[in-house]
């Protein structure tokens, strides 16, 4: 039965119901009335039941006939969605985009340019992974996600293709009531060992053997980066952080920038890379969204606000040591 139902006549019975007649879905759809007609007599004996009452002018919808619009309406628009999708395929859009970020991303950012990806690319399904240290590698390798923006470890992948996208500004922060705040700077190591470390520390195996970035004699571990905000703002120890999640609370005195002796002379940062199998690289969705966060990065230095640092070569390692 459901065979001989076409995507024309299910067409016709919305342009009908929306319209309110025979003749003004004619109109809308270019042809002539009877052809309307014909469709939808057509649909009916196909479905074996009577859609519209004819008994009066125009003709009204039957109960069944206001079910089965709402069915009409849901295929109508998955065939649709099928097409853009082939279309979307055969201009080599990938069929979907899946990303998994450092959780040091900078979220507005990235909201920005998935919105606007989302206008370019409609019919585009994306997924998105916040991970933290080894996550968002580890989600390439296990091929659930096509590309991923965060800091290359030093794991040793060899399929693994990388290219610089830009670096996230770290600095050492501890609450305005915490002890470390009330400390004539700059802090020697010897004052921050005494005082709890709040270190992230990684949900996969792949920084196994990692210690660096730990200071203090006393660790507190988290595993994502939200909770360890929270207990930085409530008091429990000090950490490094990227600059953009604390700047706000810096400004409105919650927190304390500290000054680090041996850190004076320095800047720290996280250089993010947008990474993909070499095998795998990314289509013309993730072309134009990496494009359109260099644009973004490239703007927010140009204006003066807060912008990542470039990160050389060298420093990377001695760098991502800060992520404690």
């Amino acid at each position: 039965m459901l065979d001989r139902v076409t995507l024309d006549q299910l067409r016709v019975l919305i342009a009908v119901a929306e319209t309110g007649s025979f003749s003004a879905a004619a109109r809308r759809l270019r042809r002539v009335q009877s052809a309307i007609s014909q469709s939808m007599q057509s649909l009916e004996a196909a479905l074996e039941t009577a859609i519209f009452d004819r008994s009066g002018k125009p003709p009204k919808l039957t109960d069944a006939g206001r079910v089965l619009l709402g069915d009409a309406r849901h295929v109508v628009h998955s065939a649709e969605m099928l097409k853009a999708r082939a279309e979307s395929m055969a201009a080599e859009v990938e069929p979907e985009l899946t990303l998994a970020v450092d959780a040091v991303f900078p979220s507005p950012m990235l909201m920005a340019s998935l919105k606007a990806l989302s206008e370019t690319f409609p019919c585009l399904p994306v997924t998105l992974f916040t991970e933290g240290l080894g996550g968002p590698e580890q989600r390439l390798r296990d091929g659930v996600a096509r590309l991923a923006l965060y800091a290359p470890l030093p794991t040793g992948a060899q399929d693994l293709e990388a290219e610089f996208l830009a670096s996230i500004t770290v600095v050492p922060v501890v609450a305005a009531h915490h002890p470390l705040a009330a400390e004539s700077g700059p802090l020697t190591r010897d004052v921050l060992e005494r005082q709890v470390q709040l270190v992230l520390t990684d949900r996969t195996s792949l920084t196994a053997g990692l210690s660096g970035g730990i200071v203090s004699l006393r660790v507190w571990r988290f595993a994502d980066l939200g909770s360890r905000l929270d207990y930085l703002l409530a008091g429990f120890g000090w950490c490094y952080m990227p600059v953009h999640l604390v700047e706000e609370h810096i400004a409105a005195g919650r927190l304390k920038r500290l000054d680090i002796k041996e850190d004076r002379s320095r800047v720290f940062s996280f250089p993010i890379h947008a990474v993909h199998e070499r095998a795998r690289a990314p289509g013309r969705a993730g072309r134009w969204l990496l494009d359109d966060l260099r644009r973004r990065f490239a703007a927010t230095e140009a204006a003066g606000e807060p912008a990542p640092r470039a990160a050389t070569a060298s420093g990377v390692m001695s760098r991502r040591r800060r992520r404690g």
